[in-house]
């Protein structure tokens, strides 16, 4: 009796330190380099709730974050909103001491960066300059040191909307699942670009055989992400309020499905942010901020289209950027304006979401991270 009740006390000591191994990186619009500016929580995976180990000063609206493959680097950019003082930075995370380091950071090549990635070797970086319509690409060393930017492409052509896009604004750099190829949503020129991404030359943006996809005019692309199987992508489209689906090809997109994300209730002033699938790659969740502030959840078919099952609310204003843990079990949600964070269980059969817990208040909260240690 004694071992069997010695084993079941072991196990539940397992499952609870197993559950604690998930970390939620968090960046901000903080305003001011002297308040926290970056975040980061513990997930217990079993609860659903964060707890908070450490947070970070001296850096200025730290607007999107990335991970290094290995999770030992965080990538940030800053959005500055000040000409010539945007930067990227770099930063070491070590989970078993739960300690964020500074380590250094580059000028962005542009105002205002909003979206960076990092290439699947860890050696480069790439990031989207929204307001002066740019991109450009970094080195990294070994060590999570960025150095200098090797390339920037600056884009000019805007489109219809003489208020949104009076210029080009690139919204997001996104690598293809074999990292072969980058792509770069346009709000301002309602274009999704493309890039080949040859890592072993020293300016590894090359011309791509399909230089760009011409998105719907007024329809501001913003986000972009693919399907688990790599065959289908899909897009957010911000001032149409709608998800473009494209066949992937041998390197080439084609349209598929243009599909709303929000009710009939709304006929303009769309707000579309962000887009993300399950791991199972059987649903997709595209989130509305403005008067919504919700997420539209569809089913996704067999050939890649989607069909709308349903909405949910997300009990903040602003829903700029959510994320999926890699498990698919929870979406958790910011909300800028309200400064609310938001954790939603995930049903993995009906794909509806259910919120649990409290909600986190997280000043100007913006992006948000989740990585399994």
């Amino acid at each position: 009796m004694k071992k069997t009740l010695s084993l079941i006390s072991l196990f539940l000591i397992y499952i609870h330190l197993y559950s604690q191994n998930t970390f939620v990186f968090f960046g901000s619009f903080n305003r001011d380099k002297t308040t926290e500016g970056i975040y980061v929580y513990q997930l217990d995976t079993i609860k659903g709730k964060l707890s908070k180990v450490t947070s970070l000063k001296g850096i200025l609206n730290p607007s999107f974050l990335t991970l290094s493959p290995d999770g030992q680097y965080m990538y940030a950019c800053t959005e500055s909103k000040t000409p010539g003082a945007g930067s990227v930075s770099s930063f070491r995370f070590d989970p078993k001491n739960k300690k964020l380091t500074f380590i250094n950071s580059q000028k962005s090549g542009g105002e205002n960066p909003v979206y960076i990635s990092v290439h699947k070797n860890g050696r480069w970086l790439v990031n989207a300059n929204y307001t002066e319509g740019s991109v450009s690409a970094y080195p990294i060393s070994g060590n999570g040191t960025i150095h200098p930017a090797v390339q920037n492409f600056q884009f000019s052509e805007g489109s219809i909307n003489k208020n949104r896009q009076d210029r080009s604004h690139v919204h997001a750099a996104v690598f293809s699942p074999d990292f072969t190829q980058v792509f770069f949503p346009d709000l301002g020129a309602d274009k999704i670009r493309m890039y080949n991404f040859e890592n072993d030359k020293p300016e590894p943006l090359q011309p791509a055989k399909q230089s760009f996809v011409a998105a719907t005019l007024g329809s501001g692309p913003r986000h972009f992400t693919f399907h688990p199987n790599g065959k289908f992508v899909y897009c957010i489209e911000e001032l149409g309020g709608a998800v473009t689906a494209y066949r992937y090809d041998n390197s080439i997109l084609e349209s598929i499905q243009r599909i709303n994300t929000h009710t009939d209730q709304y006929k303009e002033d769309f707000e579309s942010s962000d887009v993300h699938i399950s791991p199972d790659g059987r649903f997709l969740y595209a989130s509305n901020r403005g008067a919504e502030n919700n997420i539209a959840i569809f089913s996704i078919l067999e050939d890649g289209t989607l069909k709308n099952i349903g909405y949910q609310p997300t009990f903040g204003k602003q829903a700029r950027v959510f994320a999926l843990d890699e498990s698919g079990k929870f979406l958790i949600v910011t909300s800028a304006s309200s400064g609310d964070v938001v954790i939603f269980k995930r049903n993995p059969e009906t794909g509806l979401l259910k919120k649990v817990g409290r909600k986190t208040r997280i000043y100007g909260v913006s992006c948000v991270k989740i990585r399994k240690y």
